[in-house]
């Protein structure tokens, strides 16, 4: 098996035992296969109370955590997690599949295809096709949008980014998607002068990383029309997708 990233992954079979340092893929392989889970981070909050051990943070998981758990089987990200954990693991012998940080919906659901369907051995699960039909489309720009994802400092959606490109889906575009980073740093006064130059009309705020609320965001942008999405239905990839479609839309449009 080669992963995302081009590495080998030595399976000696099927995996059986699993830990997910991923909380979009924990929720996408219990909802494929129940059952093949032992160990997922404090993050993995879907589906609720999954009776499995706990390895602290996707960031800084409990490795030596992980490896008393001795599963067949990791999943990680090349974006949350850090190549040296992933880097102990492999030294001990433990396979890890890497699963690179997606730029589109499609290509997000185009390497849990592969990730399903080749590790697992499954057949493409019935989520992961109502999701590819539900967010093919790509309609005309309605609006222009900034997305905050952290405060102190102000960090945004930037290019290449899976939120940005579901927003897109939805017929808004946003106004850093052509940033030379990822995650660009602006200025608040830069923020601010986006939407003063009418090059922004929308302020997105969703509930993770940072718990954006009334409270807490929509102050440093005095008279700025905003919405409070669900991070869950922004940024993760999975099963999650069928009901972004219409929650989503419905909060950006509400």
């Amino acid at each position: 098996m080669i992963d995302d990233l081009g590495e080998e992954v030595r399976l000696r079979k099927t995996p059986e035992r699993v830990v997910s340092l991923v909380p979009c893929l924990t929720e996408a392989l219990e909802a494929s296969r129940p059952g093949l889970l032992v160990g997922v981070t404090d993050y993995c909050t879907h589906p609720a109370d999954l009776p499995v051990e706990r390895v602290g943070g996707s960031k800084y998981p409990d490795v030596e955590r992980v490896r008393a758990i001795r599963p067949d089987l990791v999943l990680a990200n090349s974006e949350e997690n850090r190549p040296e954990d992933v880097g102990r693991l492999r030294a001990d012998g433990i396979p890890v599949w890497v699963m690179e940080a997606p730029a589109t919906v499609p290509a997000a659901l185009g390497s849990l295809r592969r990730l399903l369907t080749q590790a697992f051995g499954l057949a493409e699960p019935d989520w992961l096709v109502q999701a590819e039909e539900l967010w093919a489309e790509v309609p005309p720009v309605e609006r222009t949008v900034i997305v905050p994802v952290w405060r102190k400092p102000w960090v945004v959606l930037g290019r290449d980014t899976f939120g940005g490109d579901v927003l897109r889906r939805l017929g808004f575009a946003h106004a850093y998607a052509d940033h030379r980073e990822r995650y660009p740093r602006p200025k608040l006064e830069e923020l601010r002068g986006r939407f003063q130059a009418g090059e922004a009309s929308l302020l997105v705020l969703p509930d993770e990383p940072w718990k954006f609320t009334h409270e807490d965001g929509p102050d440093a942008f005095p008279g700025v029309p905003y919405a409070l999405v669900s991070g869950r239905h922004l940024t993760w990839y999975g099963p999650s997708l069928l009901e972004a479609h219409e929650a989503l839309n419905r909060a950006l449009r509400g």
